[in-house]
């Protein structure tokens, strides 16, 4: 794609990303659930840049990272692989791309990484993030990849400020690979130990359980779950025959983020009695005005706390 047409230095940095599919010929018994599958979907990113340019992408990169990984709670370690025994290219580019990896690595996290010796790519050195699952083991998800072979290989140019003056030859660009989530199954696999099922609201496929104490309050119970779906918020109702201690505990044992309990002062007060999932108390708890409650998930969802509270 870059090399598609003359491209020049006003150009870059030129970000090019997708979520592609790859497929890999694992040995059987390394099959893993969703941790290592044959075929997975990556978030994969190229930056097409200027090597004056490779210090402000890492230092969004690092941002991005800490962004995305903050979001779900994950502590990270980082890992600079060098060379490796079989690679590309003259050993002076090697160590030039290792020591600006290193430089932005101290910068970022002084005295928090780890040197990974001969694990780097073929073609350049790498930066490996790796997160905990809940039993402890290491899964490395995301990955910085700096890139100096590829562009000569497919002889990839670029007109420079100067190719207008007498003697002036295109410029070779660096690109830099990137991914974030890494698999997105393993990924997935990773977040669901680490939650243990017990998902933040603003990722929760079951935000909200609204139980009515008896058959009268059927119709307000429904009125509540109508108007948390209008504002955008995952509801059920359970309308079933069970006793109300046996619908809290079923909602409980799903892990509905928080559990809304209606009846006569409830309904006379358009309100409802909220029950957190995460709370200690499980008891009865004060009511809470409904249009309120609303207000309060819908802020909880838009700022993606992991806090289970309002």
């Amino acid at each position: 794609m870059f090399d598609s047409r003359d491209r020049s230095y006003r150009e870059l940095p030129l970000r090019l990303a997708e979520f592609g599919v790859i497929h890999r010929n694992e040995a059987s018994g390394a099959l893993s659930g969703l941790t290592r599958v044959r075929r997975f979907v990556q978030d994969d990113s190229h930056i097409f840049c200027m090597p004056e340019q490779i210090k402000g992408e890492m230092d969004d990169l690092f941002r991005l990272l800490d962004k995305v990984y903050s979001l779900f709670g994950f502590e990270y370690k980082l890992e600079l692989s060098t060379r490796p025994e079989s690679f590309l290219g003259d050993i002076e580019t090697w160590n030039s791309a290792e020591k600006g990896l290193e430089d932005v690595l101290n910068e970022h996290y002084p005295g928090k990484w780890n040197l990974n010796p001969g694990d780097g790519a073929f073609y350049g050195p790498k930066i490996d993030i790796r997160i905990q699952d809940a039993l402890k083991r290491w899964h490395q998800c995301a990955t910085i990849q700096l890139d100096f072979q590829l562009p000569q290989r497919f002889n990839l140019k670029y007109r420079g400020e100067k190719v207008g003056e007498e003697g002036a030859e295109p410029l070779r660009p660096v690109i830099i690979h990137r991914a974030v989530l890494g698999s997105l199954e393993r990924f997935i696999a990773v977040i669901t130990e680490h939650f243990g099922g017990k998902w933040p609201f603003w990722l929760s496929p079951r935000q909200v359980l609204v139980i009515p104490v008896s058959k009268p309050y059927y119709d307000y119970a429904n009125e509540v779950r109508d108007k948390l779906w209008d504002a955008g918020v995952y509801a059920d109702v359970d309308n079933g025959p069970e006793t109300m201690k046996k619908k809290i505990l079923l909602g409980e044992t799903s892990q509905y983020n928080f559990i809304f309990v209606v009846g006569q002062d409830e309904m006379d007060n358009r309100a409802v009695n909220v029950r957190n999932r995460d709370a200690d108390k499980k008891a009865r708890a004060e009511i809470m005005p409904l249009d309120d409650v609303v207000a309060k998930l819908v802020s909880l969802k838009a700022e993606r706390r992991l806090e289970n509270n309002i």
